[in-house]
């Protein structure tokens, strides 16, 4: 009896995994092609190949495309950079047009099937750290355009570097059961009730810019809530966070005049703060190069996002009264020592040089974890045109100890009538694991 019931066990298993790879099959051939037929293709009708390239070459400027598809000191789009994520590393492509390596066999129709669909020219399904979940709503006249440009590169002979990934998820059956509960082939639809300036910021943001690649949880199958979610996360394996931009107290800016949500966007500085980390990469190789109309769209969408505050629904925080403690006092001390000649006594730094830390909501969110990456590494802003030699920060990780760290870090988030938790020497220690 008992062999009988472990027979027909092993059958019923036997049974759903042929169900199970019948259906990822199936999905790996078929997800995403009914759609193709609604977008066919402009290149015949573009007819300035030039322009078309030029056009291209803003776009892919737009979407950070060197940022990953460039491996550090090596050719522009020659690929190879390892994308770290938590079931391994996944490498970046070739896109220059050699033929045996790169994209010089595609075809237009071949790169878009990459952007809207995440398949590549010989049907293999791309791995999602490559953010066609975003793209899947570019226009194909913008697919297009970026075809073009890459196409105008000089080729490069530069294999593929396999993918390093654990299994299960190195198998396509894996990924196609991914794409099933997660991915749907997708067009952007500008909304008739909304400006054409923040539907032209939305498709920047949400499509070509993918910010919630970055501005969002993931699940533990590494799956957003969709495009339209920028409510903030930690960015896996390096583990800073990428604030939320629906919330005033972390990166909303509905309440900031305009023109200094621009100038953080285009220089990477502004009289609220200075962007560091991988924010910082994006304004180098990215967002400065902006037009202005484009700029101005992208602060429209943002100050517009739901959840953030408007200045007139501002209320102020009541401030308790400061209790001092000998954690604050050492790290008063700290700050006096090797804060207060950049960012003054008083915590306000100086204009254009030195951010302010006191009212700088960076220093008091939730999570402390940017804070102790900066002390660590040091704060550097990004080279831009608007700012061509920003000041730095020098890294301290060789001369403050994490206990040092904690208790800097606890006095400036309790600091000028704040009240910030604490930060404690294992938060420091976690970071600075991360960071090696």
């Amino acid at each position: 009896m008992k062999r009988r019931t472990l027979w027909r066990l092993g059958t019923v298993a036997a049974a759903v995994l042929a169900m199970l790879g019948a259906g990822t099959a199936w999905l790996s051939v078929h997800d995403g092609t009914l759609a193709d037929a609604a977008f066919a293709s402009s290149s015949a009708a573009a007819g300035d190949i030039a322009a078309l390239a030029a056009r291209g070459a803003y776009l892919v400027r737009a979407g950070s495309c060197a940022g990953c598809h460039t491996e550090r000191g090596g050719v522009p789009f020659a690929g190879g950079r390892a994308i770290e994520t938590p079931f391994g590393n996944v490498y970046a492509s070739n896109l220059t047009p050699d033929p045996a390596t790169g994209i010089g066999a595609w075809s237009a129709d071949d790169f878009w099937h990459a952007l809207h669909n995440g398949r590549s020219r010989d049907g293999r399904l791309l791995y999602p750290a490559f953010p066609y979940p975003n793209y899947t709503r570019l226009s194909r006249a913008d697919a297009d355009a970026m075809y073009a440009y890459l196409r105008s590169l000089a080729p490069v002979a530069r294999a593929r570097t396999p993918h390093a990934l654990r299994f299960p998820f190195d198998q396509q059956a894996s990924l196609a059961v991914w794409r099933a509960l997660f991915f749907r082939p997708a067009r952007f639809e500008p909304e008739p009730a909304r400006t054409a300036a923040w539907n032209r910021g939305a498709y920047l943001v949400e499509t070509l810019g993918h910010c919630n690649a970055c501005h969002a949880r993931r699940n533990a199958l590494g799956a957003t809530a969709g495009p339209l979610d920028l409510a903030g996360g930690l960015i896996p394996i390096q583990n800073w966070y990428a604030p939320s931009l629906n919330d005033d107290a972390e990166a909303g800016v509905a309440a900031w005049p305009a023109g200094d949500v621009a100038a953080l966007l285009r220089t990477g500085v502004s009289p609220h703060g200075v962007v560091q980390g991988p924010m910082a990469e994006v304004v180098a190789g990215s967002t400065q190069y902006l037009d202005d109309a484009d700029l101005a769209a992208m602060v429209a969408y943002l100050q517009a996002l739901p959840g953030a505050l408007k200045p007139e629904t501002r209320v102020a925080a009541p401030v308790p009264a400061t209790q001092q403690t000998t954690s604050n006092a050492t790290g008063q001390r700290l700050y006096e020592l090797h804060c207060a000649g950049c960012h003054g006594a008083d915590g306000r730094g100086v204009t254009g040089a030195y951010p302010a830390l006191a009212g700088n909501r960076a220093v008091t969110m939730a999570t402390p974890v940017n804070l102790v990456h900066i002390v660590l590494r040091g704060g550097y802003a990004p080279v831009t045109a608007g700012n061509p030699r920003p000041f730095g920060m020098p890294p301290f990780a060789t001369v403050l100890s994490d206990a040092d760290v904690a208790a800097l870090l606890s006095y400036l988030r309790g600091a000028w009538g704040r009240h910030a938790a604490e930060v404690t020497p294992l938060d420091v220690s976690r970071a600075r694991g991360a960071a090696n």
